[in-house]
């Protein structure tokens, strides 16, 4: 998989992708990648950024341009997440996904994602009120 890694196009790709949770800046995504642990993984039309570090992998933000979705990309980048966050000694992964976006946690749990727990009002929607912020896991063992 390749595409885009300077994090200004991939600031573009999550601002087409987001609102809620509010779309990552460049400097933002430049920073996550700086951190330990952190890894990209790219697509023509979407990335993902994850962590692996002590045994756990998370997945920190996955976007795909919103023309481009429903042909795999998404599903594809989740596939290399979890072989990327193996390779990197992981044995579970976890994300948080808006409650409202049934789309992404429908591919979460075809990749073998499971609900453990919400986070009450975690996203704040720009146009006001709270959404709860669905945790997910998944063994990798």
């Amino acid at each position: 998989m390749t595409g885009p890694t300077d994090p200004a196009a991939l600031a573009v790709i999550h601002a087409e992708s987001f609102t809620v949770p509010r779309p990552w800046g460049a400097q933002e995504i430049g920073e996550t990648l700086a951190q330990p642990g952190s890894f990209l993984l790219t697509d023509a039309d979407g990335f993902l950024i994850g962590r692996a570090i002590a045994g756990e992998a998370e997945l920190l933000t996955l976007a795909v341009r919103p023309d481009a979705r429903r042909r795999g990309t998404g599903a594809a980048l989740v596939a290399a997440f979890l072989d990327a966050a193996r390779a990197r000694g992981a044995e579970r992964a976890f994300l948080e996904v808006a409650a409202d976006n049934t789309a992404a946690q429908a591919l979460y749990a075809r990749a073998g994602f499971a609900e453990a727990g919400r986070r009450p009002g975690y996203y704040r929607p720009p146009e006001g009120g709270a959404v709860d912020a669905v945790v997910m896991t998944r063994d990798l063992r």
